[in-house]
């Protein structure tokens, strides 16, 4: 009962201290430590002694209060000054939680209060927010903080039986239960529409803790977990934006496609990813990218179930339309690069059906294969695979563009040539042996119409320099 209403004065102090003054506060903490050392803990928790209830509870309050004093300010510090009151003082609770996970960890040893799981029920989540709050470098830690915290959730870890964190929040198997609705419990105050950015820790929370539950726990919380995710993707903040879509893509990939299309939360997320391609910048278009490859089997697989299989495709054809779109006046080269990355996999998706885009493709390839894209030429690459796969699929129409496919080939033979720049001569021969590839594909597609004397006087005639062996083996065989 002395314990008990300790406790309960401790928890009133820091109610009362608004501003947190550092003298207060810090000696708050030094009496919450004299508690935790002078307790016994063992008769404490045992439910045979006289122990109130209550006391599991209040221990959880108390280590509540004290992760919220740690966790950093409202306001973001200008310029992402570091803030090394804040790490300071996560720095002391971390040292007063460890001293209090120990006490459960000697309870838990002597195996003879079963009780301790009751207090562990209640501390696991406060001092798991705590410790991915701080133990990463962000503007709010220290290296100090930082190590206190990988102890904290180690500790954490080590006294609640799991080898990870999957298992720490997940359970052991599916039909255990683990703690992460009582993690997303204590998140869900801070995550809806008004208060996700109020904290600038809680993003990283909640993102880093979704990444650690896959399928098939998360389908059951995809109530919780799915409006955040969408909050923080719909930021003005292009790094929100990326981190918001992650989310998605996470969710996209460990929910059933049936829990996906229910209540037409596919459609939501389609329109959610399918505006962010407006954005010009190649890290939120490298995710938006991923996420929706992924997607589209979900909304072909509902297209399909609701019997309108014609229109199973017609997503990833708006996507790759207006990714054409954007790739012919790009200039950038990492959006360029971005944008090239991902073309081959569309084309797959797509088949035969890409003969619907062939006119632009052709002017985004003949263009693409013209612009030196470094020394990796990761763009060019990438067109010549987009090209190969474009004449597997669509072959019967490439006849027609015959010329103007192979005048652009031969260019990039001659370009590849003439390269005195810093290219390694790896990345040569690949770009040689996909232009060569992409070569025999066309031969064999227009019944061997492809032939040296068309353009040796236009082309390879006008390549004034020394070919090497490779280079003037792929011109003999043209």
């Amino acid at each position: 009962a002395a314990l008990q209403h300790a406790l309960s004065q401790t928890l009133h102090r820091l109610a009362g201290l608004e501003a947190r003054p550092g003298k207060a506060w810090r000696a708050i903490l030094k009496d919450v430590a004299a508690l935790v050392e002078a307790a016994a803990w063992q008769q404490l928790l045992d439910g045979s002694a006289e122990a109130p209830r209550a006391l599991p509870e209040l221990l959880g309050q108390l280590a509540r209060a004290l992760e919220k004093d740690a966790a950093p300010p409202t306001e973001e510090a200008p310029g992402g000054q570091r803030r090394p009151e804040v790490a300071e003082k996560a720095a002391e609770v971390g040292s007063l939680f460890l001293k209090l996970l120990g006490k459960l960890e000697a309870v838990k040893n002597s195996q003879a209060c079963p009780a301790w799981e009751t207090a562990l029920r209640h501390l696991a989540g406060p001092f798991y927010i705590f410790a991915i709050t701080h133990r990463l470098e962000q503007p709010w830690t220290s290296p100090r903080s930082q190590a206190v915290a990988e102890e904290v959730l180690s500790l954490l870890l080590r006294v609640s039986g799991c080898s990870s964190v999957a298992e720490f929040l997940c359970g052991e198997n599916e039909g255990a239960r683990g703690r992460f609705t009582a993690v997303m419990g204590l998140l869900k105050p801070h995550l809806n529409k008004e208060s996700w950015k109020i904290n600038p820790a809680m993003k990283h929370i909640f993102s880093w803790t979704l990444q650690q539950v896959t399928q098939p726990w998360l389908t059951q919380h995809l109530e919780r977990i799915l409006p955040p995710s969408l909050f923080i993707s719909d930021d003005y903040q292009t790094e929100n934006k990326v981190l918001g879509v992650h989310c998605l893509h996470h969710i996209v990939a460990n929910v059933p496609a049936a829990d996906l299309l229910q209540y037409n939360r596919a459609q939501v997320l389609y329109q959610a990813l399918f505006n962010h391609l407006y954005m010009p910048e190649h890290h939120l278009i490298q995710a938006v990218l991923l996420c929706l490859l992924d997607l589209f089997p979900v909304l072909e697989k509902g297209q399909h179930w609701s019997g309108d299989a014609a229109r199973a495709s017609m997503h990833c054809h708006e996507v790759l339309q207006l990714v054409l779109t954007h790739m012919e006046p790009e200039h950038r080269l990492l959006l360029r690069r971005t944008y090239a990355r991902h073309l081959p996999a569309f084309v797959k998706r797509l088949g035969i059906l890409t003969v619907w885009h062939l006119k632009r493709l052709e002017r985004v390839i003949v263009d693409y294969l013209e612009v030196y894209d470094g020394p990796e030429e990761e763009a060019r690459l990438k067109i010549l695979e987009t090209l190969k796969l474009v004449i597997q699929h669509t072959w019967p129409r490439i006849s027609c563009r015959l010329i103007v496919l192979l005048k652009a080939l031969l260019k990039l033979l001659c370009d590849i040539a003439r390269d005195t720049s810093l290219t390694p001569e790896s990345t040569k021969k690949a770009l040689l042996q996909e232009a060569t590839h992409c070569l025999i594909l066309l031969d064999h597609c227009s019944q061997g119409q492809v032939k040296v004397r068309q353009f040796q006087s236009g082309f390879i005639g006008s390549c004034r320099c020394r070919h090497t062996e490779e280079q003037q083996t792929a011109f003999n065989y043209i």
